[in-house]
């Protein structure tokens, strides 16, 4: 159907699809009439958020008619103290997609471009197409980042290079001296991206914690999320860290109150709590060998992965077997979207949904 409207957006929205999300428990046993499903689609956190930040939200209940902090003061300092950097060099996020987006509205436009890899977040086009910007996309390099095609594709016009690292949906990584090298190569005119979504589950010793690297390039920003090892996605927090000048621009567009009181609370509270991210790192590794080994034994291949997800090439259509998947109470994520339309992302869950999920992949297809 032909939207009337569509002559009077900026461009680039015209030719946006809408991020669909892994489908939600309830709408699936609403749609199907069934019970006891397992989500397994949105990279979640199967151990939920720490006992702290549960408890903490109680405390916040009689606030609720009360507009959040809108500095993020408390929250803002614990950040600034954990990351050894000035509060100056924090912006917080409704989500680090939220912080994605700031950076594109701050220092993109028509006529400027950014880059980013093939088979890379979502998010990314999105924020650079809303804005009017051009997109320009590298090759992949085994499902990820291609650092010299990155390179080739800088210009005059760049504004924004966007790199996630571990990468969604493939789960590949960029080694220390790798993307090291990289920064070192873009001109500093160039706001460079590190998207840390993931990095309390990597276990590599090569693999870097770009926020060493702020006091060297004053244009990188680096963003890190509550919502996946930190168990805390429904509260929607994340944060960018930068150069002081750099944050100073992100705030400006920032929305007044964009995190709530609730959010900002079980944050602090979850950022000390380093014994719930070792028992979900310890259960992801787990979780991640449980997978490989169940795929070796089925004859698949799958993409070796440093995140909370494994994704695998089923060798057919991958929408298809998820439909039959769903079927079974069992959600995954197909990621045709991206350019990968027989591979199938599988988030890591508690090692019983783990078996769950392979038991009903053995079985879909087996038939």
């Amino acid at each position: 159907m032909t939207n009337r409207f569509l002559d009077l957006c900026v461009p680039g929205v015209a030719n946006l699809k809408p991020y669909v999300p892994g489908k939600p428990v309830t709408e699936l046993e609403r749609e199907l009439g069934i019970s006891d499903t397992i989500k397994l689609a949105s990279n979640e956190n199967p151990l939920g958020p720490p006992k702290a930040a549960k408890a903490i939200i109680h405390g916040q209940l009689d606030g609720l008619a009360f507009y959040p902090d809108g500095s993020g003061f408390a929250l803002t300092n614990a950040l600034a103290e954990k990351h050894n950097l000035a509060p100056s060099c924090i912006t917080l996020g409704n989500g680090s997609n939220d912080v994605l987006d700031m950076i594109g509205r701050t220092f993109l436009e028509a006529g400027k471009e950014a880059i980013f890899s093939e088979y890379a977040f979502a998010v990314y086009p999105i924020v650079t197409q809303a804005v009017g910007a051009t997109a320009k996309i590298a090759r992949s390099k085994d499902y990820g980042h291609d650092l010299d095609a990155m390179l080739q594709l800088v210009n005059d016009n760049t504004r924004v290079i966007f790199i996630a690292n571990p990468n969604n949906p493939t789960g590949t990584w960029l080694s220390k001296d790798a993307l090291q090298g990289f920064l070192s190569q873009v001109p500093e005119h160039i706001i460079v991206v590190i998207d840390e979504a993931y990095i309390e589950y990597v276990q590599k010793d090569e693999y870097p914690d770009a926020t060493h690297w702020l006091s060297e390039y004053d244009n990188l920003i680096v963003t890190r999320t509550f919502s996946k090892a930190y168990g805390l996605a429904a509260l929607r927090v994340g944060y960018c860290l930068s150069h002081p000048d750099v944050a100073n621009l992100l705030n400006r567009v920032r929305q007044p109150f964009n995190v709530n009181s609730l959010a900002q609370a079980a944050a602090q509270a979850a950022l000390d709590d380093f014994a719930h991210i070792r028992l979900s790192v310890e259960y992801n590794t787990q979780g991640l060998a449980q997978y490989e080994a169940a795929f070796s034994e089925m004859g698949l291949e799958w993409i070796p992965s440093v995140g909370n997800f494994i994704t695998v090439n089923l060798g057919r259509n991958a929408s298809e077997v998820d439909k039959v998947m769903l079927s079974k109470g069992v959600i995954t994520r197909p990621v045709a979207n991206y350019g990968l339309p027989d591979h199938l992302r599988i988030t890591v869950g508690l090692p019983e949904e783990n078996e769950r999920c392979i038991a009903a992949l053995k079985e879909v297809l087996a038939s």
